[in-house]
């Protein structure tokens, strides 16, 4: 009896060893801080039967043998899959998401991760080595075995192969996307990040725009689009040119009783021109925190419409599509930043044309107060038929329990 107790303890302990995985950083001496996304968001479609499920490996500064194929690399952003509708402003690992599937990089990778930076949280960047950089993206199997341990044969498959510079303490953020939606090609798009630089202030919430979409996908056929009805009115894409404008709503009802926050409706923000070329920064259009003058400083239950208007529609004339459900032609869209989710959308509501997305406004436990509400710093991309949110959270003073 006492060697089958000491033998199940012996099997607990190497179990619990086991799980205590030790990971050791190396320092990087004047680093860059790096996020990157997969936005191959292609739909399979009669089209696109042989097109390859963008499910990727990246590699900055490969090694390879003699006949090119990879064996190492100095940074590896394994099973980086397509990514998700929001990106929070916290790595993709805190959850309990047991998937190896990474919707970005780092996300649930072990790295060293970026610091405070102007009072910015850049927990979801890594950190990598300042500098010209090669970096290499290679289509893999969607499947649970790590890249370098896949059969040869599937390890040549290069969907890019190409050189950046990236600044020391800089901040970047790399996408892979369609460029052309006829041709198919591919590429990646560079943007270094300038909100840690700007005077932004802490009652003031953010936001930016970009449409990445591919040259050539609004104007295609419906049937070689992505037909999922959850994209709703983006599932057409919108038009090169689009001006964007911004309501207010107050409370978590159904949208006909959620009203509008005063001198906030329908309000024109500015105007967004599709570029998957350029990674230059766009302007961010700034609300106040405290809009709603009932608000008693510590929260509020505000949440935010965004229109996307093809340049010549008259925003007064309220072109919604019942259910998302109609052609729009690509010239109207729209997303519902909602608060906790809990605004119900969908059937005939002007809601229903709108695609879901969190609060460009955080509620959470901080200091005394459960909840406290604070301002982010947010961008909003569209590629093809997706639109994404990205939140960037400044840091907040932790709980405190009584």
């Amino acid at each position: 009896m006492m060697k089958r107790i000491t033998l199940v303890m012996m099997v607990f302990i190497l179990l619990v060893l086991a799980g205590c995985r030790k990971v050791d950083y190396t320092l990087i001496d004047q680093p860059a801080y790096l996020r990157v996304f997969n936005d191959l968001n292609y739909a399979q479609s009669m089209d696109a039967k042989d097109s390859k499920y963008p499910s990727l490996c990246m590699i900055i500064n490969p090694v390879l043998d003699a006949g090119g194929m990879p064996t190492g690399g100095e940074v590896v952003g394994d099973f980086l899959d397509k990514r998700d509708t929001y990106a929070p402003p916290y790595p993709s690992h805190v959850g309990n998401s047991t998937s190896v599937q990474n919707p970005e990089y780092p996300g649930k990778e072990d790295v060293l991760v970026g610091p405070i930076l102007n009072g910015f949280d850049l927990s979801s960047w890594a950190q990598v080595r300042s500098g010209k950089l090669r970096i290499m993206f290679f289509y893999r199997p969607f499947n649970t075995t790590p890249f370098f341990e896949l059969d040869d044969r599937l390890k040549h498959d290069v969907l890019v192969d190409t050189t950046l510079t990236l600044t020391a303490k800089e901040v970047y953020t790399l996408h892979v996307l369609q460029k052309d939606f006829l041709t198919k090609q591919t590429g990646l798009l560079l943007r270094q990040e300038n909100f840690h630089k700007l005077p932004l202030s802490d009652t003031m919430a953010y936001v930016n725009f970009y449409n990445y979409s591919a040259k050539g996908f609004w104007q295609a056929d419906y049937s070689l689009k992505n037909q999922d009805v959850s994209l709703r009115s983006f599932k057409y894409g919108v038009k090169d040119t689009m001006n964007i404008f911004l309501t207010l709503y107050k409370g978590q009802t159904t949208p006909d009783k959620s009203p509008f926050i005063k001198n906030f409706r329908g309000n024109y923000l500015g105007t967004m021109i599709r570029n998957a070329d350029a990674g230059s920064v766009n302007p961010y259009y700034d609300f106040p925190l405290w809009a709603d003058t009932s608000a008693d400083g510590i929260r509020t239950d505000i949440w935010e419409r965004l229109e996307f208007l093809v340049q010549g529609l008259d925003i007064s004339d309220h072109p919604y599509i019942s259910g998302g459900l109609s052609n729009t032609y690509a010239n109207y869209a729209a997303a519902y930043c909602l608060l906790n989710g809990k605004v119900q959308i969908g059937g005939s509501s002007p809601l229903g044309s709108g695609v879901p997305l969190p609060n460009l406004l955080v509620s959470l436990h901080s200091g005394i107060d459960n909840p406290r509400t604070f301002a982010t710093v947010s961008t909003i991309e569209i590629v093809n038929s997706h639109i994404y949110l990205t939140t960037i959270q400044r840091k907040y003073p932790g709980p405190v329990y009584r």
